[in-house]
This record gives C-alpha cells, sequence and structure tokens, in this order.
C-alpha cells in the first residue's frame, strides 16, 4: 500500500519487478529494540571487552540481560503512529512477536503500550490511539495487539553477556500482560559463556522462525528483536535485487530502526514442520549461501 516502503522484492525475475499471490504473502515489520545500557557501555569504551564475563559468572555482570537506556523507543512510537497502512496506524498489528531479552520486552511495551491480550478476563481489546495517529485525530481507539514472547527471535547467543535473559520467572512480573506461554524454559536454556553461537546455527534459527512466521495466520506483523540475529536472517537472501536495495535490506539495523518487508512463500515447504529451537546447530535441509562471509567486517558489531 501507499506510504508501506515495501521496497524489498525477493527473487525479481527478468521484467525488473516481482508478482506474488496475495494469499502467500504477508508483511513482517523488524523493529531493533531501542538502545541498551550494553550499547552505551560499547559506545563509551570502544569495545566489546566491556560485555565479556571476566573471572565472575556471567549472570553476576551488571551487563547481563542489559537493559534500556531512555533514548528511542518513545521516537518510534511516533514515527509508526504517523505512518498510515490501510486506514489504520502502524501500531495496529495483528500480533507483536518479541524476544524475550528485557531490552526487546521494554522496547516493545514503550511502543505498543501495555499490550493488552484481546478475549482473556481483565484485558482490553482496545487501546487509547496513540498521539499523531490517525485514529486519534477520529478520537477512535485501536485494537490491543497480542504480544507473544518467542525465544526464536532472540539475539545470537553466547560470549557477550547483554544477550543471556533472566529468568522468566523474573522478567513476567515486569510485564504481566505479554503472552509467556510459549517459552519452554525459565532459565536461560541456550546461552553459552565462553562460546558464541555459531554464524551457521543462527542462520539457520533465523530461516525457521521464518518459517514460523508464515505459517501463523496474521498478516501484518511487527517482530521486536535484534541486530545480529537480523543480520543473519537478512544477509541470505537479496543476492538478485539492485545493489542499493541489497545494501538496504542487508545492513546493519541502529537502534530502534524499523526495517519492514513483505514475506512471500512459495508454498512449496508450507507442509514441512518447523524445527524445534535447540542449543546445537541443527541438521537441515536449508542452503546457508552466504553464511561464510556473513559478517565479514561486523564480527565486532554491537550486539
Amino acid at each position: 500500500m501507499i506510504g508501506d516502503n515495501f521496497e524489498y522484492s525477493l527473487g525479481p525475475p527478468d521484467s525488473g519487478f516481482s508478482l506474488f499471490l496475495a494469499e502467500r504473502t504477508k508483511k513482517v515489520h523488524f523493529i531493533r529494540h531501542a538502545e541498551g545500557e550494553h550499547n552505551a557501555a560499547t559506545a563509551s569504551s570502544g569495545s566489546n571487552d566491556v560485555l565479556t564475563r571476566g573471572d565472575n559468572p556471567a549472570r553476576d555482570h551488571p551487563l547481563w540481560d542489559a537493559r534500556l537506556t531512555d533514548v528511542g523507543a518513545q521516537k518510534l512510537k511516533q514515527h509508526l503512529a504517523s505512518r498510515p497502512s490501510g486506514g489504520r496506524s502502524f501500531t495496529a498489528f495483528d500480533l507483536v512477536v518479541v524476544s524475550p531479552l528485557t531490552r526487546t520486552c521494554e522496547t516493545a511495551f514503550h511502543i505498543f503500550g501495555p499490550g493488552r491480550q484481546p478475549g482473556k478476563p481483565g484485558f482490553l481489546s482496545t487501546l487509547d490511539a496513540p498521539d499523531g495517529s490517525e485514529e486519534k485525530l477520529r478520537g477512535e481507539k485501536v485494537p490491543a495487539p497480542r504480544i507473544l514472547v518467542r525465544e526464536e527471535c532472540r539475539e545470537r547467543w553466547g560470549q557477550y553477556v547483554c544477550d543471556g535473559r533472566r529468568p522468566v520467572s523474573k522478567i513476567m512480573p515486569e510485564f504481566p500482560s505479554f503472552d509467556w506461554s510459549e517459552v519452554p524454559y525459565d532459565d536461560d536454556h541456550f546461552y553459552t559463556e565462553d562460546a558464541r553461537e555459531s554464524d551457521e546455527h543462527c542462520c539457520e534459527r533465523g530461516i525457521a522462525f521464518l518459517q514460523w512466521l508464515n505459517k501463523r495466520p496474521e498478516k501484518c506483523i511487527a517482530v521486536v528483536t535484534h541486530s545480529s540475529f537480523l543480520r543473519h536472517i537478512f544477509t541470505q537472501f537479496g543476492g538478485n535485487l539492485h545493489k542499493d536495495d541489497q545494501d538496504s535490506l542487508q545492513r546493519l539495523a541502529g537502534n530502534c530502526e524499523l526495517r519492514s518487508i513483505v514475506m512471500c512463500s512459495h508454498g512449496n515447504k508450507d507442509g514441512l514442520d518447523v524445527p524445534p529451537l535447540t542449543s546445537d546447530a541443527p541438521r537441515s535441509t536449508v542452503r546457508i549461501s552466504s553464511a561464510t562471509d556473513l559478517l565479514a567486517g561486523a564480527h565486532n558489531a554491537p550486539p
């Protein structure tokens, strides 16, 4: 739709444009979290060394599961509210999926309000429209998005203390209206103190997450996630795009950046089961064509 900024077409034919069956497409708006305390710490020190555990357990580090600073999220909320799509603001999503790390939960809360889940006792089905939105000008409320927490879209884990998460039993009381029912472990089952998740595993995890999104019934989805995870997804696509579009799709996301895509299923793998999330690299048939040079020049980028 006009104003959606869906400039990324995957696999365009020789004509220079692509046609997709509408029923096989959905809009996914990827949002990187706002500035975290770990981002401020690495910017101040000029090194990611401040994110390693040192001699103490990673969970005792002050930047473990880092929180947000006060920068960014409110600006994105206003930006979303001012960009209508089909007569509704960009905050009126069918579903919001969020990583379980504290900084992404805080970002989702700042952007989407309390995220109350419709249809549950004690929860509201509508929220006050954000200032500046078309709904606010018309005096309307907007549907309350369901905010669903999923481990699959968390940051590339291991080594850096900011990328471990607190127990769900500690985080959930801060975000009680989020849906935590699909997070299987209270403690962090995946973080490793001294080894980083491999590029190959993070790439496959990203593809599995897209497969899961593809099976969802919703058509307009926001995902609040992390820069390295997004890079591992996007670098696997866009190889036949114009160089400017490829750079726009694949570049490292900034704090609280919104990057919108249209995802189209070809239908040939829709019946496959989505592989479960594991801590070890899964054996799969997904071809990772560019994982070897995925983070060339970006291994030291802030998480």
